[in-house]
């Protein structure tokens, strides 16, 4: 079997002959930039041949890679296929990111939906024969006993609480959900209880650890998503899980799964708990995520008419899907609207109450896809606009999720260009947030036009400080340069049109829902914004972008990460779950391409503001 030697370290690792690189690599479990799946397209998933055979370099990859690449044994991952013993060196390395895991938290009364509840139980003699089943009914008041593998009554929980085939009588804790008791504990365990609230993005995972008797958040933990290696956004996830019937659904599955458990442990190792006293897990997720996660077919969501298998909320043991906690304990998966208005929105509906704030309100979670909801005179109404991955640094030349080296920020000036820096070392790509303010800043400067096109070379004087920034390469292309060295970074004439493109999806989004209710800009009460991408954005970058209106700059109000702020909730009151259930099932969606006029309004929404 040939091997795979990862170069200075010299670990191998064996690998089956038929395979690209990226394959081979992935089954490593070594680290991968593949941000389209594979396909070949964005470029980002480079690799140095030290040794060995990768095959000649085919026309795609002599059109992204540079000729001085080519010529030090650079190659894509994705369309390099080894022919046998091959060693090669990493030139991505996975960069530490910072994750928001907090928000905006509204009051609420704490009923959870998992109780314990303290037994005592006694041998039985002639004088009373109450059967230890009934002592545990009669006790706790619950109406059945259900054990954690399936089977009924105190044998279903795997002799825990038994010795041989008696159960000694003594002093027990009973862990009931939903009127039954699911686990019983020797001793008395009723001081100790805790849950987990996670919300999974296509981008980023958070899971905090919470003690379910005070609802004190002890801690969190954040990574991005395990299942970045199988594609960077939903449909390049389903087309993996498409072109690999087999098994592409459980490995999607076990990726999130796996990141779930290890965070847990970490959050529990550092507070001195172990897994087994985590009763309940809830998550809040898009519709996608939330499929994969259960083991669901997400094929059905990638295809039109678009509809997924599931949107209700699910309650199911947590061993189901592999998860590790107490015995017994269970999983809740808020519940979505559709295939993309998904259960992270609900709960950002839910935690900011949108169903009875007074006047219009709109709520909206920026990132690969814009999810947008209005709630206006109570009614709330909702619609999903494809933005694509490039506001989350994707798509774009230089650009790089939010991790150290990242441009977060920038400012052309004629002193210069001051660039800010995540993490304040050399700068080695370009985020969405700094994606944003170099659009807002090229049109504010005049660099592009309003119609997203560089201005030509030559309209700038010599002497004029902005022609040092514009370059124009051997077939003409305009680009603008942020670093100098011998890999200077550039914004390109696509880059700018890939932001347009998402731009103007989520601010048609925002004008149809407008249109929809009948109602104008100046009765807009408040803007929302959520998520782990718009806690980044400045009102001055969304704006001066035209992802919304300059009109509603005042009124843009930032809500943090309410999709784990919503698990938290249902985690913490079975109310919760029933309102978010209500909610998702009232909450009306509006498909654009379905509405009127739609691709006039999208292409008026293409055009940039205008500065001057």
């Amino acid at each position: 079997m040939p091997k795979l030697t990862v170069m200075p370290e010299g670990k191998g690792y064996d690998f089956a002959s038929g395979k690209n690189l990226m394959e081979i690599m992935l089954e490593a479990g070594l680290f991968v930039d593949n941000a389209c799946g594979g396909k070949g397209l964005c470029g980002k998933c480079r690799v140095r041949i030290a040794e060995g055979d990768a095959g000649e370099a085919g026309e795609t990859e002599r059109g992204i890679l540079k000729a001085e690449e080519l010529d030090r044994g650079v190659r894509l991952a994705c369309l390099a296929f080894p022919a046998g013993d091959i060693s090669i060196e990493l030139l991505q390395k996975d960069k530490k990111h910072d994750v928001l895991a907090s928000g905006y938290m509204p009051d609420f009364e704490f009923a959870a939906d998992i109780k314990k509840q303290h037994v005592t139980i006694h041998k039985p003699t002639l004088e009373d024969q109450t059967p230890f089943e009934n002592q545990i009914l009669e006790q706790t008041g619950a109406e059945d006993i259900v054990g954690h593998d399936g089977a009924t009554g105190y044998l279903g929980f795997g002799y825990t609480a038994l010795s041989g085939n008696e159960m000694l009588p003594g002093e027990y804790t009973a862990v009931l959900h939903d009127g039954k008791v699911i686990a019983m504990e020797p001793g008395d365990t009723t001081d100790s209880m805790y849950g987990v609230a996670i919300d999974i993005g296509t981008t980023t995972v958070v899971c905090s650890l919470v003690d379910m008797l005070t609802g004190e958040e002890l801690g969190h933990a954040s990574e991005i998503n395990a299942q970045k290696f199988f594609g960077l956004d939903v449909l390049t996830r389903i087309t993996y899980e498409i072109e690999n019937p087999e098994d592409g659904r459980s490995k999607l599955q076990k990726a999130i799964v796996g990141s779930i458990n290890k965070m847990v442990k970490s959050i529990c190792d550092e507070h001195g708990l172990s897994q087994e006293q985590v009763y309940e897990v809830t998550v809040g997720a898009n519709c996608t995520m939330m499929h994969m996660l259960m083991g669901v077919d997400a094929r059905p969501i990638g295809k039109a008419p678009f509809a997924p298998v599931f949107a209700r909320a699910k309650d199911v043991k947590a061993s189901d899907i592999g998860l590790k906690a107490a015995p017994g304990a269970r999983l809740y998966c808020l519940p979505s609207v559709s295939a993309y208005i998904g259960a992270d929105i609900v709960a950002g509906a839910y935690v900011c109450d949108l169903r009875h704030q007074k006047g219009n309100v709109m709520f909206i979670d920026i990132g690969t896809n814009g999810e947008i909801v209005l709630a206006s005179d109570g009614k709330l109404m909702s619609c999903s606009c494809a933005a694509g991955p490039a506001l989350e640094g994707m798509n774009i030349s230089s650009g790089m999720r939010a991790a150290e080296g990242a441009i977060e920020d920038i400012r052309i000036g004629e002193d210069g260009l001051e660039l800010k820096i995540i993490g304040g070392c050399e700068p080695a790509g370009i985020c969405g947030s700094g994606i944003l303010t170099v659009t807002k800043e090229l049109l504010r400067t005049g660099i592009v036009r309003k119609t997203g096109a560089f201005v030509k070379a030559d309209r700038f004087d010599a002497d004029d400080y902005r022609s040092q920034y514009i370059e124009v390469d051997e077939e003409g292309k305009r680009s603008f340069r942020m670093t100098g060295g011998d890999e200077p970074l550039y914004i390109t004439q696509g880059d700018i049109r890939q932001v347009q493109l998402a731009k103007g999806a989520i601010l048609s989004g925002f004008m149809a829902l407008m249109n929809k209710a009948g109602i104008g800009m100046e009765d807009l009460d408040r803007v929302l914004i959520a998520g782990q991408f718009g806690a980044h954005l400045p009102a001055d970058s969304i704006t001066g972008t035209g992802i919304l209106p300059f009109e509603v700059g005042d009124r843009i109000e930032y809500v943090g990460n309410t999709s784990k702020t919503g698990a938290y909730m249902a985690l913490m009151s079975s109310k919760v779950k029933r309102e978010m259930e209500e909610l998702a099932h009232d909450m009306d969606y509006l498909e654009l391409g379905a509405t009127d006029n739609y691709e006039r309004l999208l292409s008026e929404c293409l055009i940039f503001p205008s500065f001057r």
